[in-house]
């Protein structure tokens, strides 16, 4: 018998025709091998190998170029977007989502159901049939006497009829060798602990089959590339006070930077972890370390300065059985060690590092306001004011001073005025404002070079002509933190106007995370305004001249 099955199959052979073969899921999954593919991978808890057969009578195999494609959902094709939280750290879990995008008018109702939204033309119109695929009223799908067609490709039975009533959708996630497969609607999500998998780049492939009938017929497939890798992903903001713009990396002398440490852990993987920070300043200033991701370093010469980072976790794990304890070597910085403490716990230790070159210059460092008075009117003139403004300022001359006349909330720009600056020998700013009638006003002063900005604000009450009390400072000259909104907001235009070329964001290890256009400026001007490094107040500090 074996004799005739040799010669049967050399016959199939002989005519050309391919032999009875059963696809397996690695047939159908992942026919593209990325660079260092290897078939050898630990299992995945949960997940199945990709040596397993598919059923393709239900799940039918199309290959890229298909024509049956086009006609797989109405109205036209369905995109699948895929995403994850990659970079995932050795031992965290790594989460993926799927999203379906429907053609134009069509959404998921409340039932599972495709509907056409409402008023919404496509390029066939408006359509009369309120349904794009009504599932919820499919009979054969609903009937629970044959339990054939309710299975996985692998075979294995759908859920519980009550779990699976509103998912229409199957989903097959393929990696490492593996998949996972699910049922659910128009968005599907899987987490992974990368204990087992290997470190580096790595392909994770979906696709999505939809119900039609008795079987089933692929709607979208996508794939993406993430990354596993044993070092934490560190990101790290600069921010200064009076520096026009962090994203070129340059700051002012003699004033704080905030270093903010951001750990890229979306699966909380660190949460009980001792975590350190040990800054290298780059000017001579030695190490330190803290265990708080927050810190203030203040550069006091000028120059180019190389910035390092380097955070280690100390990550409690149970310890390996007494009669299998592996060789361990001394602890260093090195991204996996494993130590035995007091209370018979172990830890793994992992580094994150960061590196950054920073270049320090002079800049404007402090403004105050330091006299009003008001400028006499040889007329009657009660409709316009005119007022005097000495402003005293410590650093670099300023190039350009800006003044913003709001109303007494700070919430109506009236006037902008923008001129050079013209400093006098005992380094002051004068400068004559008008006003426009009696009243309470909002006073911002913003003076700026190429490297910095800085400001100082105040209220001040414009008498009326047959008021008794000349100018007067309003309320003690101190605003409040929520009626600057509008001069952050005007500032901000100004400065966007001015300083348009941004360096882009750069989100991966070893590079300062920087913001872009208006709410760059934004921020700066905001923490401006609002010091948090307990720095002094800009607003009015000297009321010499004011009676």
């Amino acid at each position: 018998m074996e004799r005739v099955y040799h010669i049967l199959g050399f016959l199939l052979l002989a005519l050309g025709l391919p032999p009875c073969t059963t696809k397996r899921f690695h047939d159908v999954l992942g026919s593209e091998r990325h660079p260092g593919f290897t078939r050898e991978h630990n299992p995945l808890p949960g997940w199945s190998s990709d040596e397993n057969d598919w059923n393709e009578k239900l799940y039918p195999v199309w290959n890229l170029g298909d024509a049956r494609w086009e006609n797989s959902w109405k109205g036209g094709r369905v995109q699948a977007v895929l995403t994850s939280d990659s970079p995932a750290l050795l031992g965290s879990n790594i989460t993926f989502v799927v999203n379906l995008v429907f053609p134009r008018c069509q959404k998921e109702d409340a039932n599972g159901d495709i509907v056409y939204e409402k008023n919404c033309r496509n390029e066939s119109g408006l359509s009369p049939d309120p349904y794009v695929y009504n599932w919820s009223k499919d009979g054969v799908w609903g009937n629970d006497m044959d339990q054939s067609q309710h299975v996985f490709p692998d075979g294995r039975p759908f859920p519980q009829p009550h779990r699976w009533k509103k998912w229409n959708f199957i989903y097959i996630f393929h990696t490492h060798g593996q998949y996972f497969q699910k049922l659910g609607r128009c968005s599907a999500r899987v987490s992974i602990n990368t204990s087992s998998l290997t470190l580096g780049p790595q392909v994770m492939e979906v696709t999505i089959y939809r119900r039609h009938g008795r079987a089933y017929l692929p709607i979208a497939q996508v794939k993406d590339v993430y990354v596993v890798t044993d070092q934490i992903p560190v990101f790290v903001t600069m921010f200064q006070k009076n520096d026009r713009n962090s994203s070129d990396e340059t700051f002012l002398r003699d004033l704080p930077i905030v270093f903010d440490v951001l750990i890229h852990d979306p699966s909380h993987f660190l949460n009980n972890s001792a975590i350190y920070y040990k800054w290298n300043f780059g000017d001579n200033t030695g190490l330190f370390i803290s265990n708080n991701h927050t810190s203030n370093h203040t550069y006091v010469l000028n120059g180019t300065f190389n910035l390092n980072l380097t955070v280690q976790a100390a990550v409690p794990r149970p310890c390996p059985s007494p009669l299998s304890t592996p060789s361990l070597g001394l602890a260093g910085d090195n991204s996996l060690e494993l130590s035995q403490i007091s209370d018979e716990s172990c830890q793994i230790y992992r580094f994150g590092y960061f590196k950054a070159t920073i270049t320090i210059v002079d800049g404007i460092l402090e403004v105050n306001i330091i006299q009003i008075t008001d400028v006499p009117m040889p007329g009657a003139q009660p409709d316009n004011s005119l007022v005097d403004f000495t402003v005293a300022f410590r650093g670099t001359i300023p190039t350009e001073v800006c003044t913003i006349i709001a109303d007494p909330t700070c919430q109506t720009t009236q006037n902008v005025v923008c001129s050079p600056v013209d400093v006098d020998e005992m380094r002051l700013l004068s400068m004559r404002r008008a006003f426009n009638g009696p009243g309470t006003y909002c006073v911002n002063f913003t003076l700026q070079d190429d490297a910095s900005l800085a400001l100082t604000s105040t209220l001040i009450s414009i008498p009326g002509k047959d008021t008794a009390f000349p100018l007067r400072m309003a309320h003690g000259a101190l605003i409040s933190l929520s009626c600057l909104a509008i001069i952050v907001t005007v500032i901000a235009a100004l400065m966007y106007k001015k300083h348009k070329k941004y360096r882009p964001i750069e989100n991966h290890s070893g590079h300062v995370i920087k913001s872009k256009g208006l709410h760059a400026c934004l921020h700066h001007t905001k923490a401006a305004i609002f010091p948090g490094n307990h720095e002094k107040n800009p607003l009015l500090q000297d009321k010499r001249g004011i009676p």
